[in-house]
């Protein structure tokens, strides 16, 4: 399998993994991603470089987004002086469910933070999905904190807040890597 950055024809299937993801999530009881996600916002971050794609010849496999910046307000100023990379979006394609792809993907993002100078991979992850904690925690991920305070933009409770990190470090993740090389990130030794 190859991992590639995300080019903006790919909207259309990152729109799509997102559906199916949501569709499965509700199966299993879970409200995460049941909002629509704006296809502006998801170019805007294909545009910044920070979505990834797992192919697997002409099939995308599954997705993830890496980037330097952490979502406002949930890390504490000491935690963002760390150099840190930050993953979201984590998605793999129902057809590929059950082959740890979502595991080595997390160990590609580890591998690349390592390589950027990051000492730490670090996400936020729904509030209400144990499930998905339960598997961060499996990933090897230390749960760090929970945030539940409001919604600035939505005005309502935050959903996506359950903080978790772990160290970043190379990876044998076995992918083809055809991306650029990460850029060095601020505060890296």
């Amino acid at each position: 399998m190859i991992i590639t950055p995300a080019e903006p024809h790919d909207v259309a299937t990152l729109l799509s993994f997102r559906e199916e993801a949501a569709a499965w999530l509700r199966g299993i009881g879970s409200d995460q991603w049941s909002r629509p996600y704006p296809a502006d916002k998801l170019l805007a971050t294909i545009e910044a470089n920070t979505v990834f794609m797992l192919r697997d010849g002409h099939t995308t496999a599954g997705t993830i987004t890496l980037t330097p910046d952490a979502e406002e307000g949930l890390w504490t100023d000491e935690e963002l002086s760390e150099p840190s990379m930050f993953i979201n979006k984590l998605t793999v394609a129902r057809e590929y469910a059950g082959q740890n792809i979502g595991g080595r993907l997390l160990d590609w993002a580890g591998d690349r933070a390592h390589h950027a100078g990051g000492r730490w991979l670090r996400l936020d992850a729904w509030t209400t999905n144990e499930a998905l904690q339960r598997y961060y925690l499996a990933q090897g991920f230390a749960h760090v904190r929970t945030v539940h305070e409001g919604d600035a933009v939505n005005g309502g409770p935050r959903v996506s807040g359950w903080l978790a990190q772990r160290e970043a470090r190379p990876s044998a993740h076995d992918f083809t890597d055809r991306t650029p090389k990460p850029v060095r990130l601020p505060f890296a030794a």
